[in-house]
């Protein structure tokens, strides 16, 4: 446990003391993510962030991982370097969608093949059990890299990305330790602990964003994370009242407002024979900005549904994985929906009636 705590004080006290020393010199050089049409901030802001939460995090996690237990953590972090750099490159040379994503799956495929970060089982989502290796691999890659680019993507106001990383960090990293998985625990918590020093200066007014750099590593983490704890389900538990009998589900519920935003927006995006990867102003911290939130209540809305959603899936686990993926799923749909025609309705233009 006390490695624990460690990783979490190490990785806030470095992400705490390298973000002000980015900050000066990305104004120094003027770095700046400037606003444009879809920009939800106003100021030229730097967007570097994300180089003090990795530094953080895989201190930490270098330090105070325990030597017997280090050895699982090899590919991962080599995956966290080359992640870190696709990152680090868009922020300051801005990359195409086709580069990005090559990044992407080349990290996915290291981790899937090498770091042993696979699904092998989906615990009877559509009448399916344990998966054939092929289809497990594919899976598993199709699974990391739709993870990190729903956090990429929903990485537009103060506080969003980082809150509901920190939210499944703190979830999963608590069962890693309950279930004596000290590697996981340690990577959850180091995490965690950078996500805190990156919120006090992130949230409104902002003095700095993650950017890429930060947004792709915070969703491969949270995918390692989330693969690894179904993984963990799918096999004999000591503690049995720790285990969970729909995980795929439950993994779904505790990250289901960036997965279930991004389907969504890129569904919309090809029905309007657009690219799924051109941005536009559509996804749902969008719809509540627009219909009069700040950035910080459009954040807690969007981290309580989180927690909400993840309480529903724990309570519910027991009907079994496809009717409660059904009803995230609905849930999900009916929100966003009511939502939508909210803004709708405060946006509509004013009809008025004039006299000639």
């Amino acid at each position: 446990m006390y490695t624990i705590i460690l990783g979490f004080i190490t990785s806030f006290t470095l992400t705490y003391l390298i973000i002000p020393i980015i900050i000066r010199v990305a104004k120094e050089r003027r770095l700046y993510d400037s606003p444009n049409e879809r920009s939800a901030h106003v100021e030229p802001t730097p967007s570097l962030g994300g180089i003090a939460i990795f530094a953080g995090t895989v201190c930490a996690i270098v330090l105070w991982t325990p030597m017997e237990a280090f050895g699982v953590l090899q590919y991962i972090l080599a995956a966290f370097i080359l992640i870190f750099l696709v990152g680090i490159l868009d922020d300051l040379v801005p990359m195409s969608p086709t580069k990005k994503l090559g990044g992407q799956l080349l990290v996915s495929i290291i981790l899937a093949y090498k770091g042993n970060v696979r699904i092998t089982s989906l615990f009877g989502v559509l009448g399916i059990h344990e998966l054939p290796e092929m289809t497990s691999f594919v899976l598993s890659i199709v699974a990391i890299v739709g993870i990190i680019n729903a956090f990429n993507l929903i990485d537009g106001i103060n506080g969003l990305a980082g809150s509901i990383a920190l939210w499944a960090c703190c979830l999963w990293g608590t069962w890693f330790a309950v279930m004596d998985v000290p590697a996981m625990a340690v990577l959850a918590f180091s995490l965690a602990g950078a996500i805190v020093a990156f919120l006090k200066y992130n949230l409104t007014p902002a003095k700095i964003f993650m950017g890429d750099t930060g947004s792709l590593f915070l969703g491969m983490v949270c995918a390692v994370l989330a693969i690894k704890f179904i993984e963990l389900n799918s096999q004999p538990i000591p503690y049995v009242s720790m285990r969970f009998h729909a995980a795929p589900v439950i993994a779904v519920g505790v990250l289901i407002f960036p997965l279930f935003d991004t389907v969504r927006v890129f569904a919309r995006r090809i029905f309007n024979g657009k690219s799924p990867f051109s941005p536009d102003r559509n996804h749902i911290h969008h719809l509540l900005l627009n219909i009069g939130c700040s950035h910080s209540m459009a954040t807690m809305i969007l981290v309580g549904a989180s927690m909400g959603f993840t309480a529903i899936a724990l309570l519910l686990q027991d009907i079994g994985a496809v009717p409660l993926l059904l009803v995230l799923l609905g849930l999900a749909w009916l929100l966003t929906e009511t939502l939508s025609r909210w803004e709708r309705r405060r946006n509509r233009p004013k009809q008025t009636n004039e006299q000639y």
